[in-house]
């Protein structure tokens, strides 16, 4: 029967009311194939009736599978994680999935003894690799092992071969490259990400793509490794800025490296884009808020993340994707740090 207004409705009301099984109640909410057309109507009847607004706990009841996928990071940026979380949580809200935000320590000894331990107690269905750990083949086959289904998000090229979702940095890196080239700077100096992340190699890969392309030599001197920090960027611009043949431009593989070398520009007192053009990578919310506002390459973190979840979610149903790898364009953002050298 259905329950007073004071009473929040459950599952099992709508079982009783639909005259079906709990199990069928779940295959109905969550999209199951199989369910005859007027048992699914009846079941959506009564959760009208009922105003039943269906939990993960709840619907987890009738089967093995919990409702439950986690994200899992290990990134110094908090612009990477917020926009990483929001896309993860707007996936997993349209389909009825609850999401438990994981930080890692992939440097520690144990990290994947940790972290399956954490997922196993919180009776997970699947798991979100962001990067790095989506470059730790061992974490995803011990996830295998347990029968925690997985997608990366922007792993190692050619190197991983279930579910994933990149962005083509190397090009991305390349035109904004391309763009300081045609502002007419020949010494660009480029900060590396962290090299533990494989789109750093990616990026260092566009930008000397571009040069060459254009007839110009790599210089390593001009090449500096970073952690995707503020704290490195500025190291990297100051050592950089110290050559004796200064770059008089910068591409840093991250916007918050880049902040770090406008940062050092500006004590020095380098006048700025004309002495120093600045370019980054993210277009994070700081990249439009620093001064000169930040030239930069957006890449799609929260669609990507978003993107990934649908896969997982649809890997769980065992629903077949159309392509087990989706792969998504950067966008070059020009602002106010870039102009030709003077």
């Amino acid at each position: 029967m259905p329950k007073s207004s004071e009473l929040k409705a459950t599952i099992y009301d709508v079982a009783e009311l639909a005259g079906v099984s709990l199990k069928t109640v779940s295959r109905v909410i969550n999209k199951e194939p199989n369910v005859r057309g007027s048992t699914r109507d009846k079941v959506h009847k009564a959760i009208e009736q009922l105003q039943y607004q269906p939990s993960p706990s709840a619907r987890g009841l009738a089967g093995s599978k919990s409702f439950l996928i986690a994200l899992l990071y290990s990134n110094p940026s908090s612009s990477y994680v917020t926009r990483a979380q929001q896309g993860a949580l707007e996936a997993c809200g349209a389909e009825g999935f609850g999401l438990l935000i994981q930080p890692c320590d992939y440097q520690s000894p144990d990290r994947v003894g940790e972290l399956l331990h954490r997922l196993k107690e919180s009776r997970v269905d699947g798991a979100i690799l962001t990067p790095p750990l989506s470059d730790n083949p061992q974490l995803q086959q011990r996830l295998a092992d347990e029968n925690i289904a997985c997608v990366c998000v922007a792993p190692r090229t050619g190197e991983q071969g279930g579910l994933s979702v990149c962005c083509d940095d190397e090009r991305a890196a390349q035109q904004i490259t391309e763009h300081l080239l045609a502002q007419g700077h020949s010494r660009i100096g480029h900060i590396l990400g962290h090299p533990d992340h494989s789109v750093s190699q990616q990026r260092l890969r566009g930008y000397e793509r571009a040069l060459l392309a254009q007839g110009f030599e790599v210089d390593r001197s001009l090449i500096q490794q970073g952690r995707f920090d503020f704290v490195s960027g500025k190291q990297c611009a100051e050592e950089l800025l110290d050559l004796s043949q200064p770059p008089t431009a910068i591409f840093a593989s991250s916007d918050d490296m880049a902040c770090g070398a406008l940062v050092a520009a500006h004590e020095r007192g380098l006048k700025l884009p004309g002495q120093l053009s600045v370019v980054g990578f993210d277009d994070s919310p700081q990249a439009a808020q620093c001064w000169p506002a930040l030239s930069t390459v957006r890449q799609p973190i929260s669609e990507m993340v978003s993107s990934a979840a649908r896969l997982l979610i649809g890997e769980l149903r065992k629903q077949p994707p159309d392509d087990i790898q989706s792969t998504f364009q950067c966008q070059l953002h020009l602002r106010d740090s870039v102009s030709p050298p003077e």
